[in-house]
């Protein structure tokens, strides 16, 4: 009898457990779920811009976010095929390097090496698409980063904004 008794009040003591909703999460966090920003830009380097261009991220990012810049390298088959940044291209006259930085308010996209910009064809230079995606630190152990499709699919981000 006295089990019955016990098991009884166990029973009840677990359906009656409620109280007050707990604190509000972590900014920039969806019930756990650490959100990743991202969006796509496109870009003309130019003696103009000095062969680089700077864009705010028109949204949060934290001092422990990564910022990752992918560009848009080739496409096969209507596939579009993306490399992280820095990507680096050899010709005779030199090098010519894809790079970028960030700061906690917005990331720089520019040219580096050793070539003279100004005899690269267009297609080096004009109408070059990026992907920037923003990613909360918790996320990043265990990530690799290189690989565009892992990142987006890891972090969960299904469309991107155009900037």
């Amino acid at each position: 009898m006295k089990k019955l008794i016990y098991l009884f009040a166990l029973s009840i003591s677990f359906l009656a457990c409620e109280g007050p909703q707990g604190p509000p999460g972590l900014p920039g966090s969806d019930g756990g779920l650490f959100v990743a920003s991202a969006f796509e830009i496109e870009i003309n380097f130019n003696a103009a811009n000095n062969y680089e261009y700077i864009e705010n991220y028109g949204f949060d990012v934290y001092p422990s976010d990564v910022v990752m810049v992918y560009i848009s390298w080739e496409t096969d088959n209507g596939q579009d095929i993306w490399r992280a940044l820095p990507q680096t291209t050899y010709f005779n006259e030199g090098t010519l390097i894809y790079n970028f930085d960030f700061t906690q308010d917005d990331v720089r996209f520019f040219l580096d090496g050793d070539i003279d910009f100004s005899i690269l064809a267009s297609e080096w230079t004009q109408n070059q698409v990026f992907r920037v995606v923003v990613i909360p630190a918790d996320n990043v152990d265990g990530l690799d980063l290189n690989n565009y499709n892992n990142v987006i699919e890891s972090l969960n981000i299904q469309s991107l904004k155009a900037q």
